[in-house]
């Protein structure tokens, strides 16, 4: 009997989580067609625990990227779409940090982590063991969400405690906040300006921090934003998607889509078989 099912459980991470972690997703998708999906750049660090099968995941779109399979996998920022490769099932638990909170659970700065894909047992060691072995015996999303409260309440407890890595420049925290607000519409030299930083030297320590140039981040943001619109139950004209986001044109829209998924808007919505799951 075929199972078409699609269960999406969001959930906020404890209060002492939440300057680091943004959010907690967990994910059962069965019954699709297998395809590739098109995991979109946006404004966190992305890491996935696998529940099934290891996750086969490369670092970009129908361009040859050697696939690897990963039991759980963490990823920096990226300019570009990490390809999912399924056979029409994932299950699974999605943890999103702010790229400030890199340092905070990993001991590093998300730079350190920019464009790449590691098991997530690299960076947090037996507790990246013990998290996946957790997740999997838990039979509940209510006991997977507190097991990732615990564990990753150590994680920061140990960053803390052993003073691995300088605290964030609060100027680059403040600009991070400032271009995720506007959702990337903003002149970074206005920014740089309003911190009492020339242009340069914020593009220089926000790049060495976070991974990504300010400018780049910001495009990050309003491709984000366009695709959440995208990804809506009921999308908007492609025109319209362009206008709300902040592109000059549809045409804006579609270069800019084809640089961050490898695909056009149209192949994009052709190819996506998750589209509608939540």
């Amino acid at each position: 009997m075929k199972d078409d099912r699609a269960t999406r459980v969001d959930a906020r991470p404890a209060p002492a989580l939440r300057r680091y972690v943004s959010s907690y997703v967990g994910f059962d998708l069965r019954g699709f067609p297998a395809g590739v999906h098109c995991g979109p750049p946006g404004r966190v660090l992305t890491a996935v625990i696998s529940l099934s099968g290891p996750l086969a995941v490369a670092t970009g779109v129908d361009d040859a990227s050697p696939v690897t399979r990963f039991d759980s996998v963490a990823g920096g920022l990226m300019c570009r779409s990490v390809a999912i490769h399924h056979d029409g099932r994932q299950q699974g638990v999605q943890v999103s940090l702010t790229p400030l909170g890199a340092r905070a659970v990993y001991g590093m700065p998300a730079a350190a982590l920019a464009h790449q894909l590691v098991p997530l047992d690299e960076l947090l060691g037996a507790l990246g063991v013990e998290l996946v072995d957790r997740l999997r015996t838990a039979t509940t999303w209510a006991a997977r969400f507190a097991a990732l409260d615990e564990l990753l309440l150590r994680a920061v407890g140990r960053s803390a405690g052993g003073k691995r890595v300088p605290p964030v420049r609060p100027e680059v925290a403040e600009a991070w906040n400032r271009l995720v607000a506007a959702r990337g519409r903003v002149q970074v030299g206005a920014v740089a300006a309003e911190l009492g930083w020339s242009r340069r030297y914020l593009t220089e320590r926000f790049h060495s921090e976070v991974g990504l140039l300010p400018k780049t981040f910001a495009r990050v943001l309003r491709f984000e934003h366009a695709h959440e619109l995208a990804t809506a139950h009921d999308p908007l004209p492609w025109a319209d998607v362009a206008t709300l986001s902040g592109y000059a044109d549809q045409a804006h829209l579609v270069r800019d889509w084809g640089e961050f998924t490898g695909r056009s808007p149209t192949a994009w919505r052709r190819g996506e078989v998750l589209l509608g799951t939540g």
